[in-house]
């Protein structure tokens, strides 16, 4: 099976998961476990940039 990649931007992802979190704590807290893990990646142009959660 091919993966295929859409384009999306970090308000996008933001407002994806508020959708479906209860506060904006738990918003938070989704957003940075999801850059943290790897499971999505942000990027600059072309390049691939790695996001530091603290």
């Amino acid at each position: 099976m091919k993966k295929t990649h859409k384009s999306l931007t970090l308000g996008d992802l933001i407002l994806a998961v508020s959708s479906q979190s209860r506060s904006n704590r738990e918003t938070i807290a989704a957003v940075a476990d999801l850059l943290g893990s790897g499971r999505v990646r942000l990027q600059a142009g072309r390049r691939a940039v790695r996001a530091r959660v603290f």
